[in-house]
């Protein structure tokens, strides 16, 4: 079920120390742990709180403060993702993830300072910008009308029915309208009409003359059937040269949690020419697909070698010549795995005492 953490100021306080690192000495992935905690209380007090991350120098912490900020999806974060994204002196990967989070956010307000940007020196910035006008125009028109009337329709049968959705995201764009047959298996072998389907996806997601929105419509579509050759059709897009275009396919592969996809992202990864914020998507997406497949025996090979997806973690956790930006998100992602390896219940609870949840309104 879907639920929001019921928890005291005197816990906001310490999820607070944790995330701001106030005392020096919190580790990363434990500020990571406080930060998507706050991520499921996802009230005022929450927002404040993040609001205070964006001092830190980790750009990665700061893109994932500004993700968590979308996806809470209150209006009162918006002056807080305004400033980021008109801040010129932020790191372009946070900036960015904060034009996403305010098409998230999803407010005609947002509209004029999004536009303000479309000419941004910063290529991954004018394109989220672009993408996020889309998003916000488009969730006024009928079909997003619909759309949200769909999505709120299957969130509260799987409140009603205590079951777990597989994407809950609030994505960039909306999946393609036109949608292969329900009988296929998220895994299985895709029937003769979803492979044409995959084709028709695929043609789209690559088709550089159409506008972005339009190519991450098919790239979502293509994430809800997540099939191999879906998968597969999604790693061709590894060939653009848009950084941000990339980094999505990434993030998709994340949410998938699919060891087809491992060959494509350990490739990404290694890449020494490949865009930081590809990269470190890529490691945070095989973080998810380790913690995802703990405990099952499954081979993938690269070229014949069999790969450890853990073992490629440590490996550009410490190497001397990786980004910054890649080693964090190498050390988070190891660190999820290891959660799943433990006792520990969930990986977002960075509390110290039991607290009480409520479903969401």
């Amino acid at each position: 079920m879907v639920s929001r953490l019921n928890v005291d100021d005197e816990t906001i306080q310490d999820l607070q120390i944790r995330l701001l690192n106030t005392t020096g000495n919190t580790p990363l992935h434990d500020r990571f742990r406080a930060l998507f905690t706050l991520k499921a209380v996802g009230d005022e007090r929450a927002i404040q709180v993040i609001a205070k991350g964006f001092s830190d120098s980790s750009a990665l912490l700061k893109h994932e403060l500004a993700y968590v900020l979308g996806q809470i999806n209150k209006p009162s974060a918006i002056p807080t993702l305004n400033a980021v994204l008109e801040n010129m002196e932020e790191d372009p990967m946070v900036r960015h993830e904060a034009a996403e989070a305010l098409g998230a956010i999803s407010q005609a307000d947002s509209l004029p300072t999004l536009r303000k940007y479309l000419d941004d020196p910063e290529r991954a910035v004018r394109e989220t910008c672009e993408i996020a006008i889309a998003k916000i125009e488009w969730d006024t028109t009928p079909e997003g009308q619909a759309e949200r009337v769909r999505r709120e329709a299957e969130k509260a049968e799987a409140e009603e029915n205590g079951t777990i959705r597989q994407f809950t995201s609030i994505d960039p764009a909306p999946p393609s309208a036109e949608k292969p047959p329900s009988s296929g298996l998220l895994r299985g072998t895709a029937s003769n009409q979803q492979v044409s389907s995959v084709a028709d996806l695929r043609s789209q997601l690559l088709d550089t003359s159409i506008p972005l929105f339009q190519r991450y419509r098919a790239m979502f579509a293509l994430r809800n059937l997540g099939t191999p050759e879906a998968i597969d059709a999604l790693a061709d897009g590894f060939s653009d040269d848009s950084a941000l275009f990339k980094h999505e396919i990434a993030f998709v592969f994340g949410q998938l949690s699919h060891p087809h996809a491992i060959p494509s992202l350990v490739r990404v990864l290694q890449n020494p020419n490949e865009a930081e914020m590809v990269r470190h998507e890529a490691a945070e997406a095989l973080g998810g697909i380790a913690e995802a497949e703990s405990g099952q025996d499954i081979d993938v090979y690269i070229d014949g070698k069999k790969v450890d997806v853990v073992e490629v973690l440590k490996e550009w956790m410490t190497r001397p010549d990786a980004p910054l930006v890649v080693k964090q998100s190498c050390q988070v992602a190891i660190d999820m795995w290891e959660y799943e390896n433990s006792d520990q219940f969930q990986y977002a609870n960075a509390l110290q005492k039991d607290s009480t949840t409520s479903a969401v309104a």
